[in-house]
Parts: structure tokens; C-alpha cells; sequence
């Protein structure tokens, strides 16, 4: 059978990783974003031509040594599963929880997201020791606990009832009350 045969997706992949697609992808990465965010800040002016040619190179540039397009390689699928695991919470929320409690649910899913997002940094810069140092595995769990207890005071803190001094408190109701 030929070695170059697609037979399925995989091959598919491996077959544009063996001829590079890794840089294409990441040169039309740094090029799309590079040249929409001159495009709409228009710091440079509305030449477009200038902001094709800045954006070409800086994606040429970020493609010299290879970190960019690494750095890719290993954030990128990390980036996807902290995705999947945050919608599944989404949608596991969606069902169990009744609408009126989502507001103190969507600072939570907020929160949830900021956490991700640096586990997701560290283990990126720690796949490509980028970091020189243990520091994660040294100092990660009280990192974690002390987001944790700052996220606990955020959602306490925000999450408070305003009393009413006109309302009288009512009794907590757990069920029926027989004989009463």
C-alpha cells in the first residue's frame, strides 16, 4: 500500500504534519490577528497595504525559530480541553440549576475560566521549559487555595442579599409539616 495514502482523518493530519502545515497555520494565525488588530485600531493609518505588509512580516518573523509555532503546538490543545471540561460544567448547570440562581453561577463559570486559563499557561511553559524552576509543583497548591478562598469572598461578597428592616425573617421550610 502507498505510504502517502489517506485513509482516514489521521492520516489526513499527518500527512500536512509532514509537509509543515504546522507553519502555514501558524503564519495565518499571527497574520490574520496582527492584521485585524491594525485594520481596527488603525494606528498607523487605513493603508491597507502597509498593514498586509507589517502583518506578513511579523508573521514570517514569528516563524524564524520555531517557538511560536511550538508554542502553538502545546497550548492549543490544552486550550481545547479546559474548553470542553467549562462547557460541560455549562451545560451541567444549564440543566440543574434553575435560571434565577445563573447570576451567581456565571461569576463562578468566570472564575472557573480565569483558573483554566493559567493552568493552561504554566503547563504550555512548563512542556516547553520555558519555566527554569519547580515553582509550579513548589508553590501551586497554595497558589490554587489562595484563589479558591479569594473566589469564595468575591461570591459571598457579591452574592449578599440588601435586608429589608421591614420584612420580618420567615422560618426555613423543609417539607411538610405534619401535625402542625
Amino acid at each position: 500500500m502507498n505510504d502517502m495514502a489517506i485513509t482516514s482523518v489521521v492520516d489526513l493530519l499527518n500527512q500536512w504534519d509532514r509537509v509543515g502545515a504546522d507553519y502555514v497555520l501558524t503564519f495565518l494565525l499571527v497574520f490574520a490577528v496582527v492584521f485585524g488588530i491594525l485594520t481596527a485600531t488603525n494606528i498607523l493609518g487605513k493603508n491597507k497595504g502597509v498593514h498586509v505588509i507589517i502583518a506578513m512580516v511579523i508573521g514570517l518573523m514569528s516563524l524564524k525559530f520555531g517557538m511560536a509555532t511550538a508554542f502553538f503546538s502545546e497550548v492549543f490543545p490544552r486550550t481545547a480541553v479546559a474548553i470542553a471540561v467549562i462547557l460541560v460544567i455549562v451545560i451541567l448547570t444549564a440543566v440543574f440549576v434553575p435560571k434565577e440562581h445563573w447570576g451567581g453561577w456565571a461569576i463562578g463559570l468566570y472564575s472557573l475560566g480565569g483558573v483554566a486559563f493559567i493552568f493552561v499557561m504554566f503547563n504550555s511553559f512548563s512542556a516547553l521549559s520555558w519555566f527554569g524552576s519547580n515553582w509550579w509543583g513548589d508553590w501551586g497548591g497554595l497558589l490554587i487555595g489562595a484563589l479558591l478562598i479569594i473566589g469564595v469572598i468575591i461570591a459571598v461578597a457579591v452574592s449578599g442579599n440588601e435586608s429589608n428592616p421591614n420584612v420580618t425573617p420567615k422560618t426555613p421550610s423543609f417539607g411538610p409539616h405534619y401535625g402542625s
